[in-house]
């Protein structure tokens, strides 16, 4: 394994998943993983889970702009977990991001799967 600042990237992921769900996602990290190296699209698939169902339960569910900022810090997170270092967002793309994006959910925010959110064109800026 070579180390470089994509692993610094994927560890930011681990670390942003932590703290939107209250507790360490390794158990969420790897069913994502098998959910998207299988063609099974079941409604088991860790792809299916809903982001809401995922975020730390000691805390009020967000709503508002508040819901559309907890997308983007997940999608954001997501991206810097993807299983290709060189696939992985940098630093200075993430903290744009972050910084810049102002999202329009398509859906709901209690509508919301994790599958959704790794897909790239899931919020329009």
């Amino acid at each position: 394994m070579e180390v470089n600042e994509k692993c610094d990237v994927y560890n930011f992921g681990v670390l942003s998943l932590e703290v939107i769900m209250g507790k360490h996602p390794g158990d969420l990290i790897s069913s994502l993983s098998s959910s998207s190296s299988s063609s099974s699209s079941s409604s088991s698939s860790g792809l299916a889970i809903l982001l809401k169902d995922v975020l730390d339960q000691r805390l009020p569910p967000p709503t508002n702009q508040l819901a559309k900022q907890v997308v983007v810090a997940a999608t954001v997170a997501f991206s810097c977990l993807n299983a290709s270092p060189t696939s992985r967002p940098t630093m200075q793309q993430v903290a744009w991001k972050l910084s810049k994006t102002r999202p329009s959910l398509q859906i709901e925010f209690h509508l919301i799967t994790l599958g959704e959110l790794l897909d790239t064109n899931f919020f329009t800026s």
